[in-house]
């Protein structure tokens, strides 16, 4: 890994001139002024954070390190976490050095497959998912720096350590989840002759041996990746490891914000509304069915999910990756066609409505209905699969912030009277 770390030697160092030079000529600027109606309504659009990773606007979407990610939609996950962190894209060699550390670390500790395999019968696979983490910490190179008075300037080094062991490991940890929660018999080992994190990640599974099966889980692992900074998980992580405490600390408390319904669960309840609408008409229905159907949930006051997001203001991009990869391996599931035709229809049945901001569809419209066509239909899953592909960005933010020497982070509460008489 001594090419990583050279490469983000020279970037630690860029990046805290650049954060001394803003302090020292811009410290007293401004950036906003807080209502308290923002502090009441959860700091949404509060700019209170950095990510230098990436960043999404309201008429564009997802950029990784200021690239489109629509022009990222062929790369691996070991590239994407290369991006992330170093903001250039990996050569063939720094790319074939990563995926070999990568893949010393493919195959679950046994002590953690123990573990998991000691956890209630019925435990929610996030639970599992953080338990597995935790069980992990103990391989910390962060801490194990820290506690030999490691100063904080040099910390940077055993958190890219630590990340790339997480990330490398999370797909095996994931797969075992999924073949012992829902009995799907032995954990399957990683590959002996493939050392890319996706295809070792589809194989570990054992959902399909189709090679688009693969593709898939490439696609779904890049597109989730990463999401700016104030989303719940990468917030958490931020708060969590400028703490000083290691990624496997910081990533586990990700997931349990990830666990939550209003971040993690929407590709569920997205994939649910399909089936229903699947159910309702006994397979695909007609334009004129599906468009009854979506005008009979509104006039209920029920909303279409999927279709609206806290930023954006048009099709989010990773939504339209997605629909490209159902096309171009015809998939006819009919999920999958369901989630096409919702598309062609309902934008323009909410625009005609008149009550949604934007009528336009998030990822989550189009993500289960995949993964459900090739068989892995327990959505209690769907949000570990989320899961894996976030790590690689929370562990590139936390990676960067170390580097920049960030400090822990201490806003002030006040009480709702203080609130008042401010």
């Amino acid at each position: 890994m001594s090419i990583l770390h050279d490469k983000l030697t020279i970037e630690a160092t860029a990046l805290r001139a650049k954060r001394t030079e803003l302090l020292k000529e811009h410290g007293d600027t401004v950036l906003s002024s807080v209502t308290i109606e923002q502090v009441l309504g959860g700091m949404r659009g509060v700019p209170a954070l950095i990510c230098e990773t990436s960043s999404v606007s309201a008429d564009e979407g997802l950029r990784i390190r200021n690239i489109p990610i629509l022009e990222l939609t062929n790369i691996s996950p070991e590239e994407t976490f290369w991006l992330l962190v170093t903001g250039d894209r990996a050569t063939e060699t720094e790319l074939e050095e990563l995926r070999k550390v990568f893949a010393k670390y493919y195959a679950v500790p046994q002590y953690v497959v123990d573990t998991l395999k000691a956890m209630p019968k019925d435990s929610h696979p996030m639970a599992m998912l953080g338990v597995g983490l935790l069980t992990m910490e103990r391989e910390s190179e962060f801490r194990a720096a820290y506690d030999k008075g490691a100063g904080k300037d040099a910390l940077w080094q055993s958190m890219v350590n630590d990340s790339v062991r997480l990330i490398a490991s999370m797909p095996g940890i994931a797969a075992a989840i999924y073949r012992i929660r829902f009995n799907k018999g032995e954990v399957i080992a990683p590959l002996t002759d493939d050392n890319d994190l996706s295809n070792n990640f589809a194989h570990m599974l054992g959902v399909s041996d189709d090679a688009s099966w693969k593709e898939l889980v490439r696609l779904y692992l890049v597109l989730h990746s990463d999401h700016e900074g104030g989303n719940v998980s990468a917030m958490t992580s931020y708060v969590v490891s400028s703490a000083l405490s290691d990624p496997f600390y910081s990533v586990s408390a990700a997931m349990s914000g990830l666990a939550g319904p209003l971040h993690g669960l929407a590709n569920q309840e997205c994939l649910r509304f399909i089936i229903d609408v699947r159910e309702q008409f006994g397979g695909v229905p007609t334009d004129e069915q599906l468009t009854e159907y979506t005008w009979n949930r509104l006039k209920n006051g029920q909303v279409i999910p999927g279709y609206g997001h806290a930023v954006l203001r048009v099709t989010d991009p990773r939504f339209t990756a997605f629909i490209a990869f159902g096309e171009k391996h015809n998939l006819q599931d009919d999920n999958v066609q369901i989630a096409h035709k919702i598309f062609k229809l309902v934008p323009g049945i909410l625009l005609e409505h008149g009550k949604a901001k934007n009528p336009w569809p998030n990822v989550d419209a189009a993500s289960g209905s995949l993964l459900y066509a090739y068989g892995m239909t327990e959505f209690d899953f769907y949000t570990v699969m989320f899961g894996v592909s976030r790590a690689i960005g929370l562990c590139s933010q936390m990676v960067v912030n170390r580097m920049m020497a960030s400090p822990i982070v201490r806003p002030k509460s006040l009480t709702l009277a203080e609130m008042i008489t401010r």
